[in-house]
């Protein structure tokens, strides 16, 4: 593990520091060996809290839940705030201190493995800017929390094995809420989102999205994919098809009458977008309810 602060740890706080004979038994355990965590901790209003590293022979993730500090890297330096989560790959020159005056209340992880890496390079933080924006989130919180339980376990083994996939839990969840869409200015993308779930049922094109926002069709479709990462009409797509899943597990209606209610009057056309994006078809959807498997 890098080079631990030499800061005092304060009442109420938490540090957890993986034994190395422990972390080489990670390393060669087939269910830590791609991520296992070094070290955790839980630090309540770190007044005085810094850190200066040159060399970096780990990954590090921090989250900040209350207060404030800063982390330079490079000649750049970021004020750090409450929802801030910090991702500092090995080998990344950094130093971070908590704020005088609002010292930062955080939650931090060392970790390494075969895929730290590509688990890092899947939460899209940039070298130059390893820090993103994801809020006081409750499920990050408790996770992290979650995460802590293994001090309690003796230095054990198996309590580890588990912590390490909490990790993989936490850095999967953390790529997710990076890729969760916010509105941008002039851009309501909650409502765009009611009014296609609104309307499963008809056929919505580009002008009447675009409409919605008061732009371009091709303005209108470049903001939306920037920020999902897909065109509106795909997703639209999409969420019909959700929906007709969600009609055919009720056993109900015909494939007909669950094409026809997202928006289909023809059923052989609505079970091609349905196999386009399911990969079967929704006869055999169906089936499965009743324990069927399909051949893909």
């Amino acid at each position: 593990m890098s080079t631990p602060s030499s800061w005092p740890l304060p009442p109420h706080s938490t540090r957890y520091v993986v034994p190395r004979a422990l972390v080489r038994q990670l390393q060669q355990h087939p269910i830590s060996q791609e991520l296992y965590p070094l070290g955790t901790g839980h630090y309540l209003q770190a007044r005085g809290h810094h850190m200066d590293r040159d060399s970096h022979d780990d990954y590090l993730l921090i989250y900040c839940v209350d207060g404030s500090g800063w982390l330079r890297v490079g000649a750049q330096t970021f004020e750090v705030e409450a929802g801030h989560l910090l991702i500092l790959p090995k080998g990344l020159a950094h130093a971070y201190a908590a704020s005088d005056t609002q010292p930062w209340t955080i939650y931090w992880v060392h970790f390494d493995g075969r895929l730290a890496e590509q688990f890092c390079l899947n939460l899209a933080v940039r070298y130059e800017r390893p820090l993103m924006q994801v809020g006081r989130n409750a499920k990050l919180t408790a996770d992290f929390d979650s995460l802590l339980q293994v001090r309690r376990s003796g230095y054990q083994l198996r309590p580890l094995l588990h912590t390490a996939n909490q990790l993989r839990q936490i850095l999967s969840y953390a790529a997710l809420l990076r890729t969760a869409p916010s509105n941008q200015p002039g851009f309501d993308l909650d409502l765009i989102h009611s009014h296609m779930q609104a309307n499963l049922h008809r056929q919505l094109d580009l002008d009447n999205l675009a409409a919605l926002a008061n732009l371009s069709k091709y303005h209108f479709a470049k903001r939306y994919k920037a920020l999902t990462g897909t065109s509106p009409i795909n997703h639209f797509i999409n969420l019909k098809i959700e929906h007709s899943c969600q009609l055919l597990d009720l056993g109900v209606q015909t494939i007909s009458e669950i094409g026809y209610a997202v928006g289909y009057d023809d059923a052989y056309y609505f079970s091609r977008i349905f196999k386009k994006v399911m990969g079967i078809s929704p006869t055999a959807y169906r089936k499965l309810r009743l324990g069927a498997w399909p051949d893909y």
